[in-house]
């Protein structure tokens, strides 16, 4: 069997080592004659299986004590709704940075349970890099700041921690999640989809400060309240449970791996190749701002857009998937996450050399 060289910005590319360990221990885990999907979720075994998982969790990204760590579903797009839910505390405005298309949804969303204040935007460049924090116009009663810290779409990511004050920060971290350490304590609440670096589609990551939970507004579901999960071990409802479990055998990888820090390492030098590539190009471009590129998902174009089907078209004869760009940019698009070597992005690079001395 060959593995494609899966460039797919989510669901996305997991490790061949954690997918041939679920594989060995899809009938009957660690002895209990039973597969992890098959599972209670009350029972001891899968209970075991949560801990661990959690408990990584906590250990790659220092998690303080006094923050809860979730493992709930509904994805990014839910937990639009869900913040303002939670986190606005009997205020009734919210401070977004709009830098990009899963801002604009979370703008969007949020504007059905509050007042939205756009602090800064990126639109007047058409979302090629992120505002400077002196250019941000917050407002200190806010509920809170939210951002979208890497955005997948366009291939922005923040390289710094916005500072605001008294003012929780909350950040969609769904595409850069465990690609790099985080100072968990800089936020108020972090949120992610699973997708894209830390396992299936169906399983939410939620890391949220204990003091800003327990207080929703009154029409909020039960299984949508933050306090009455983390009282519940995330298992109000039942969890996502064969997701949790892949999460966890990539948590345990990722410390095997060397941890965070390690792991970014490697994301740099991946991201070094690819930009130094498209740097050095007259025939492929990208359009981010240098400081503000995104080392998960990097969107380049041709010099001649006619030739993208002929560009593609060679790639997926070599095994190289899912590099088409989103509909609403255009173009391609790699996302190169963890589990994505160095040789697949090696391989891409001497492809776009290749075609560009055919075509350029």
């Amino acid at each position: 069997m060959t593995r494609a060289i899966n460039f797919s910005a989510g669901p996305a590319t997991l490790p061949e080592e954690v997918l041939r360990q679920a594989a060995a221990e899809m009938l009957d885990w660690h002895g209990s004659g039973m597969g992890v999907m098959e599972m209670s979720h009350r029972g001891k075994e899968f209970i075991s299986i949560h801990a661990e998982a959690e408990a990584d969790v906590r250990e790659l990204l220092a998690v303080p004590a006094h923050y809860k760590v979730l493992f709930l579903q509904g994805g990014a797009m839910a937990e639009n709704a869900i913040i303002p839910m939670n986190m606005l505390r009997g205020k009734t405005s919210a401070d977004y940075v709009n830098t990009g298309e899963w801002s604009k949804k979370s703008i969007k969303e949020a504007k059905k349970y509050c007042s939205v204040n756009v602090a800064a935007s990126s639109e007047d460049r058409n979302f090629t890099y992120i505002p400077k924090q002196d250019a941000w116009k917050l407002n200190k009663d806010a509920a809170y700041v939210h951002i979208c810290s890497n955005e997948t779409i366009g291939g922005l990511e923040y390289h710094w921690i916005p500072q605001t004050g008294d003012v929780p920060l909350i950040a969609d971290m769904s595409s850069h999640i465990m690609s790099r350490p985080v100072d968990v304590s800089k936020y108020g609440l972090i949120y992610a989809g699973a997708q894209k670096n830390i396992g299936p589609a169906g399983l939410t990551l939620v890391i949220v400060r204990d003091d800003l939970i327990g207080n929703t507004l009154p029409f909020t579901p039960s299984a949508f309240d933050y306090k009455q999960q983390a009282e519940n071990d995330s298992m109000l409802n039942t969890p996502p449970t064969y997701a949790i479990y892949i999460a966890g055998l990539v948590f345990k990888l990722l410390k095997k791996q060397g941890g965070l820090a390690a792991v970014e390492k490697n994301n740099i030098a991946k991201a070094k190749i690819l930009y130094d590539c498209l740097d050095q190009s007259s025939f492929f471009s990208t359009p981010i701002e240098k400081s503000d590129r995104s080392r998960m998902n990097v969107p380049f174009k041709l010099k001649d857009e006619a030739l993208d089907g002929a560009f593609l078209k060679g790639v997926e004869a070599l095994g190289m998937v899912q590099l088409k760009g989103h509909r609403s940019v255009g173009g391609m698009r790699a996302s190169i996450y963890n589990a994505m070597p160095m040789e697949g992005v090696q391989r891409l690079v001497d492809y776009m050399r290749e075609f560009e001395k055919k075509h350029g």
